[in-house]
């Protein structure tokens, strides 16, 4: 295995010199890129569209975004005017961004699902000088027109016919098809690119401000892993960065072949990756269940997929690349304001024992080992990967530290503060939009804190413990809600769980927070609140065992599928939900046992269908065995 120095340092003066060559090299921005493959390589398919079948040329590209990028510059769209694209289509969205790009505009996606309070908080935020939308988004953009300071102009890409009502001044789509020459604005790297907001898992979204280097550095190592004859398969949404940079983005700079589908679909993911020849691909861990609880075939490893990246890398990593052959994982610290600072490249199989010689694309084992040595990636085994929540190492772009509440870094073993500084300018947010008092405490001290608690072994590689946040004060000390719900989510009907904790409201002057857990079952199951707490007390240990269990019909998600911690929070306090209510899954009422047969001989047990769990009589509700 190889390991990141103790103290994550680069190299030097010269090796940083070295990285910002090739940055340079690379393209920065990357429309530089994309127009270099488009004469290198003009016929090689830059975008295939899977959900009609359509084949875009890194040749046709270059003329379409330089056509956007041109009549943008025509209505009136200036250097640094920011361009909110609010569609579902992620090859609309891909060519807006490139398009907005190159014509030294701000590119600002937002979910095309929002809607109400939500929308117009993001709307009100960026202050667009033009929205890109269509059809279907148009009545939830007209409900909060009347709401914001004024009506910025839209265009919808998808106009056929007569549009819904709305009172937007609309330039019509056909402006932007005339052919149009590129406006000659040189960006750079310190430029603004993106305007992008945070999740939201733990509380209102934040709209992030992105540079042109933080997409070059938070894709380095992808692109270092990826070459012209891979092809990247990719179904998350274009307001996110796992699908506008880790995912098109990277193809333009490597000039590989990206395909682009609009949502996951666990019953055909495998069929698109061999339909397509995908060799790489971002999948979160909420889609490892759907993969792996479909049967299993003799046929699952005979897939191209060899290298993906899983963010965060789950426990059960290692079994997901035995049965689907996938060579190496990417185990990594993403996030929306410091990029990629830290990552580590999980060799899950000896070359020739993961995807099919005939299928394999991309880089060698050999290669990828060489390129990791190079800019000295951990390169760690999977059976060498002892508990969930491996982040790695270091990576060189910038200097990486765990610090306490008084920022001063901690020893390894103890857990801290994951906070960053940048080597050279540009590689991290520059503001959050409209919000200078949470961009000053974030960048205190001279540090980007993260707000993940984490923790370094000896070996210098970085373990994910817990949002720091999500700490839950227990017996004078915290403890991980993360660690928590990785337990809990080893229920057998448990689909997906939050946990968080609130004040004890007990009046007996304890620190001690009560531990409320969300869970969502399985589809088709019921779950009792009564029996999970029983399932609890037998097993989590008792600081573990939470005091309130509610069992919704499906958990509030992020569009990274991260469960909506501050959602989960509103209903449990009774508060109302600008997203929506939460839906409550109904008791199970099941018969009385039948004293005359055995437990469970009818087809119940204490719990409902036999077969759900076996677990020992419930507890009195609230208890939680405390």
């Amino acid at each position: 295995m190889t390991t990141p120095s103790s103290t994550g340092a680069t190299g030097g003066a010269a090796f940083l010199d070295t990285l910002a060559a090739e940055l340079a090299v690379d393209g920065e921005p990357v429309t530089e890129a994309l127009d270099a493959w488009s004469v290198r390589t003009p016929l090689r398919v830059f975008i295939h569209y899977g959900e009609h079948g359509l084949d875009l040329s890194y040749a046709e590209a270059r003329r379409a975004t330089d056509t956007i990028a041109g009549n943008l510059e025509a209505v009136g769209v200036r250097r640094g005017d920011r361009v909110v694209v609010h569609c579902r289509s992620p090859y609309a969205a891909a060519l807006w961004m490139f398009g907005i790009w190159k014509a030294g505009a701000v590119f600002c996606p937002i979910d095309p699902e929002l809607s109400g309070e939500l929308l117009l908080q993001q709307l009100g935020t960026i202050n667009p000088q033009l929205i890109v939308t269509e059809r279907a988004c148009l009545p939830g953009l007209e409900i909060v027109r009347r709401h914001l300071p004024y009506a910025p102009r839209i265009t919808v890409h998808d106009s056929v016919g007569v549009p819904p009502p709305h009172g937007f001044p609309e330039i019509p789509y056909a402006r932007f098809l005339a052919r149009a020459l590129p406006p000659q604005i040189g960006a750079g790297p310190d430029d603004v690119a993106a305007i992008l907001h945070t999740p939201g898992n733990t509380g209102r979204p934040k709209a992030v401000v992105q540079r042109h280097r933080w997409i070059a550095q938070s894709t380095f190592l992808l692109r270092r892993l990826t070459t012209p004859d891979d092809v990247i398969y990719s179904d998350l949404p274009m307001h996110t960065v796992y699908g506008a940079f880790a995912g098109v983005a990277r193809a333009a700079w490597t000039g590989a072949t990206v395909t682009l589908w609009d949502r996951f679909h666990p019953g055909e993911f495998w069929g698109r990756i061999t339909a397509a020849g995908a060799s790489t691909a971002v999948l979160t861990d909420a889609a490892i269940p759907w993969l792996t609880s479909a049967p299993e075939r003799r046929e699952d490893a005979a897939n191209p997929l060899s290298k993906v990246w899983l963010h965060p890398l789950p426990p059960t990593h290692a079994d997901f690349a035995r049965r689907f052959g996938v060579d190496f994982v990417v185990a990594a610290y993403g996030q929306i304001e410091s990029g990629m600072p830290v990552a580590a490249v999980v060799e899950e199989l000896a070359e020739g024992a993961g995807t099919p010689p005939p299928l394999q694309r991309g880089l060698t084992h050999e290669q990828v080992v060489r390129v990791c040595a190079h800019y000295r990636v951990p390169v760690v085994p999977g059976h060498a990967v002892p508990r969930k929540g491996l982040l790695g190492g270091p990576l060189p772009f910038l200097d990486v530290a765990v610090l306490d509440e008084h920022d001063s870094r901690v020893p390894p073993g103890t857990v801290g503060e994951l906070a960053v500084r940048p080597h050279l300018a540009g590689l991290v947010v520059q503001e959050y939009a409209g919000d200078p008092l949470t961009t000053a405490e974030a960048m205190r001290n001279l540090w980007l804190h993260t707000g993940d608690a984490v923790v370094r072994g000896e070996d210098g590689l970085i373990h994910f413990v817990d949002r720091v946040q999500d700490r839950i004060r227990m017996r004078g000390e915290n403890i991980s809600a993360y660690h928590i719900e990785d337990l809990v989510n080893q229920h057998p009907d448990i689909t997906l769980c939050g946990v968080f904790g609130v004040p004890n409201g007990r009046g007996d002057g304890s620190s001690d927070d009560d531990i409320v857990l969300y869970v969502e079952p399985d589809p088709g199951k019921l779950l009792d609140p009564e029996a999970l707490h029983a399932w609890c007390a037998q097993s989590l240990p008792p600081y573990m065992r939470p005091a309130h269990v509610r069992v919704l019909v499906r958990m509030p998600r992020t569009p990274n599928h991260r469960v909506e911690k501050h959602r989960l929070r509103r209903h449990f306090l009774g508060l109302p939900d600008p997203a929506g209510p939460l839906v409550e899954q109904q008791r199970p009422t099941f018969p009385a046992p039948r004293a005359a047969l055995p437990s469970g001989s009818d087809g119940f047990n204490a719990f409902g269908p036999a077969g759900l769990t076996a677990i020992p009589p419930a507890l009195p509700p609230g208890s939680g065995g405390r």
